[in-house]
């Protein structure tokens, strides 16, 4: 076949315009499907066209989940964590009408781990001489900027990390100062640094408890109960699974 021989989606048949195809392992996939896949998903050259069409079906019951989806906590800037804490889930999203992009719902207990990168970019300033030739300052100076990226690892079948970045723009420390700061702490000390430290910190805090309230229900759930005396009807009883007697029905106190 050549290079200009029509291609068909081979997800949903349709026919694949000039510079929309997608290749997959064994297949091809137009733009419109590819769209309808998770942000957070980039395996798509190694997935087979058995895989995209298995998280397609994903995708697609997952808008009942959204729909359900009942905020409690926000957390982040412009890319927010979003909490519904009595359904034990959360949604990582730039979009403030979230409910219309289809935003993957997660369990709580899909979080494996936490972590906020800080990634630090330095560039020499120079000046010029009376000759117009450029040199560098004694000492040194250097223009410093930094990004924060969140990253939240998951288990999931599709994806196995969220990444954000957590600043709009690039936090300029040089420009924010006014003065070339050349301690590492002189740099950290500035409102914007910090906040978007405690920002990301936040949510690593807030993620790694909800993790570890799920694996202590789950502890809890799993421990073997114990006899005990029932206040009602004087039987000793091992409680239900709702703390009640297994005789009179009565609650147990534990």
């Amino acid at each position: 076949m050549g290079f200009f021989d029509k291609k068909y989606c081979d997800v949903c048949g349709e026919k694949i315009g000039l510079l929309g195809n997608r290749k997959l392992e064994d297949g091809n996939l137009c733009k419109n499907c590819a769209k309808l896949l998770s942000p957070f998903f980039s395996d798509r050259r190694q997935s087979t066209v058995a895989d995209i069409k298995e998280q397609l079906a994903y995708r697609e019951a997952n808008k009942a989940a959204v729909q359900a989806f009942r905020v409690t906590r926000t957390l982040g800037g412009s890319t927010k964590v979003l909490l519904d804490e009595d359904a034990g889930k959360f949604i990582v999203t730039p979009f403030s009408r979230w409910q219309e992009e289809n935003p993957d719902v997660l369990d709580f207990s899909q979080v494996t781990g936490c972590n906020l990168d800080i990634t630090e970019s330095r560039t020499e300033l120079k000046e010029e001489d009376a000759e117009g030739n450029e040199r560098s300052y004694s000492p040194p100076r250097y223009h410093y900027s930094y990004d924060f990226h969140m990253i939240i690892h998951v288990n999931s079948p599709w994806f196995d990390e969220i990444r954000f970045r957590l600043n709009n723009r690039d936090i300029d420390q040089a420009l924010a100062r006014g003065i070339f700061m050349q301690s590492d702490e002189d740099r950290r000390n500035t409102v914007e640094y910090r906040e978007h430290e405690a920002l990301g910190q936040e949510i690593k805090e807030a993620l790694s408890q909800v993790r570890q309230n799920v694996r202590d229900n789950i502890a809890a759930a799993n421990a073997p109960k114990t006899a005990q005396i029932c206040p009602l009807c004087g039987a000793t009883t091992t409680p239900d699974a709702n703390g009640r007697c297994e005789y009179c029905g009565g609650a147990v106190q534990g």
